[in-house]
């Protein structure tokens, strides 16, 4: 990787930016006195948790805080001189997408849904520069070929959903690039994609910033992202940059004790050589329980109608097929691959959420051809946790009856019964009693995830399923979740089928091991046979990808 070119002079200056947010108490200080530099070819990374600023800085500098709920207290947001802050909307527009763009965290919801991709990056390039329409067609072709996405004309006639996640953040690359920015924002870029997806995609930023020599000033709240990308480091919290430095000195000496703790907290992919076992996170005597808590064999899943005799078309392909394992209580299957792999209609098909083939049996019980009415007593037995803990929870009923509502289902304790169990249960989960009063909303993502566990062990269940319950939290509140869930495994005995794209987080969590791809289990073992020994070159891929939280080690590849 050869660097780009810099100097010294900064492209970008930030100068003692302070932000306020309207409240119904009055104004309430968002960033605080925010202070950086951004030079030519350069990457400097904004880091830090939800909540520290770093995205309202990135709007800042866009132009595009809502002025309804926050407004610019002081500062200065310095491009080539030129003071953004005072620019009229026109000239702001003309600047943003032509001198400054930004890649947002999430594309679905960012590219328009009616518009073909075309449609989209013709319209950005006549928006900036002197084209026609075959011109701008041919510029839109060019950037698509530019970040790597083949049949590029193909490409242009479709919509957003018909593309990939992994694609679709490159078209958004892509928009921010055809008209050559000289600063690039990233926000987030890689958060909702798997590990070799993401390891594209930084490689693309990368290569397009040493073609281009545009500056890059990359939010992300993932350490190892940190690490590979970042020539320097501001570190952010409550709106505040704590610690500021070139990314080698911060990771090696950090001065704060927040860039301390959050580097601490970052799992890291063979910290748990040597053993099958799980981390210990108390001192409480292990709960024992007999018997498998899950038993999977020859499990398919096909989507789509079956055709007729006399129907046309091919036989729909099954989506996950002729999968196998045993779950021993109160231990854990880590099921591991990528998005389409197959891993959360595995884990939904062993709840018999979707329909399936083979066998399925929960702690002894076999559930393969129970109707919907005889389900309902082995719900008791297996519980699921979602990915997103905002979406699971009904944002109008308290966290008390959301907890509450799997013991009415049931008919389970009167009411005051039920009120102590969501009492003890928000307790064990590391909340007070008071929060059942309280509604999703007024939750940070981790607590969030908290109560949707709470509510996983209203029933005492024997297995829960996670699907990716860690994957949208910060490192901090993601280290706190996982211990949460291996004390409670330790407590109470309980069997977990955790699936993840995250091959940290699974040698963390894991007993056993199950590598999925293109629905079918490429390779399964202890967590010491995958991890160190992996024999299938898939799975060997998916832990080079994985991003390391040490910069010499991504300096020494460049070299």
């Amino acid at each position: 990787m050869t660097p780009p070119k810099s100097n010294n002079r900064p492209l970008l200056q930030v100068k003692g930016l302070c932000v306020d947010a309207r409240t119904p108490d009055g104004l309430r200080r968002v960033l605080d006195d925010i202070t950086f530099d951004l030079r030519q070819g350069e990457t400097l990374c904004l880091a830090g948790e939800s909540g520290s600023g770093k995205s309202v800085t990135s709007l800042a500098i866009m132009g595009l805080l809502q002025k309804a709920s926050l407004k610019v207290a002081s500062g200065e947001i310095l491009l080539d001189d030129t003071n953004l802050l005072t620019l009229s909307p026109t000239r702001m527009r003309q600047m943003r997408g032509g001198d400054v763009a930004m890649i947002f965290q999430e594309p679905m919801t960012s590219l328009n849904p009616v518009m073909t991709i075309g449609a989209q990056l013709i319209e950005t390039v006549r928006e900036h520069q002197k084209a026609s329409e075959e011109g701008a067609e041919a510029a839109a072709r060019r950037m698509l070929d530019a970040v790597h996405i083949n049949d590029a004309a193909r490409r242009l006639k479709q919509y957003p959903h018909e593309l990939s996640g992994g694609m679709r953040q490159r078209v958004m690359i892509a928009m921010a690039l055809c008209c050559r920015p000289k600063v690039l924002i990233a926000d987030e870029p890689t958060t909702a994609l798997d590990v070799t997806v993401q390891a594209q995609i930084l490689d693309l930023i990368r290569d397009l910033r040493a073609e281009f020599n545009t500056s890059v000033l990359m939010i992300t709240h993932d350490m190892g992202v940190v690490a590979e990308m970042a020539d320097r480091v501001a570190v952010m919290r409550h709106g505040r940059i704590v610690e500021q430095n070139d990314a080698i000195p911060l990771f090696e000496a950090p001065r704060d004790a927040y860039t301390r703790a959050l580097l601490a907290a970052v799992p890291r992919l063979g910290a748990h050589a040597g053993t099958d076992m799980p981390p210990r996170v108390s001192d409480a005597p292990l709960a024992v329980k007999a018997g498998p808590a899950l038993e999977v064999s020859g499990l398919t899943v096909t989507y789509g109608k079956k055709q007729g005799l006399f129907s046309r078309g091919p036989q729909p392909k099954p989506t996950v097929e002729d999968i196998a394992f045993v779950i021993p209580a109160g231990q854990t299957l880590g099921l591991v691959g990528e998005s389409g792999s197959g891993k959360s209609t595995t884990g939904k098909a062993v709840l018999g959420l979707v329909p399936f083939g083979g066998s399925v049996k929960i702690a002894g019980q076999d559930i393969s051809h129970l109707s919907h009415r005889q389900m309902r007593p082995v719900r008791r037995l297996a519980q699921m946790i979602f990915q997103d803990p905002y979406a699971s929870l009904d944002p109008r009923m308290s966290v008390g009856a959301a907890i509450a509502e799997p013991l009415v289902i049931h008919g389970v304790g009167n009411p005051s019964e039920r009120d102590d169990r969501v009492a003890t249960l928000l307790r064990r989960v590391g909340l007070t009693p008071d929060a059942a009063k309280r509604y999703p909303h007024e939750f940070s993502g981790g607590q969030r995830q908290r109560i949707c566990i709470a509510r996983a062990l209203t029933l005492e269940p024997k297995l829960i399923v996670a699907d990716e319950s860690v994957a949208a939290l910060d490192v901090s509140v993601k280290a706190q979740v996982l211990d949460l869930m291996l004390e409670l495994q330790e407590q109470m005995g309980l069997a977990y089928l955790f699936v993840s794209h995250d091959m940290a987080v699974i040698e963390k969590m894991s007993h056993q091991v199950a590598v999925m791809q293109g629905g079918r289990i490429v390779e399964f073992g202890t967590r010491r046979e995958v991890f160190e020994n992996p024999q299938h070159a898939y799975t060997q891929g998916l832990m080079a990808a994985v991003p390391i939280p040490d910069p010499r080690h991504y300096r020494r590849l460049a070299s």
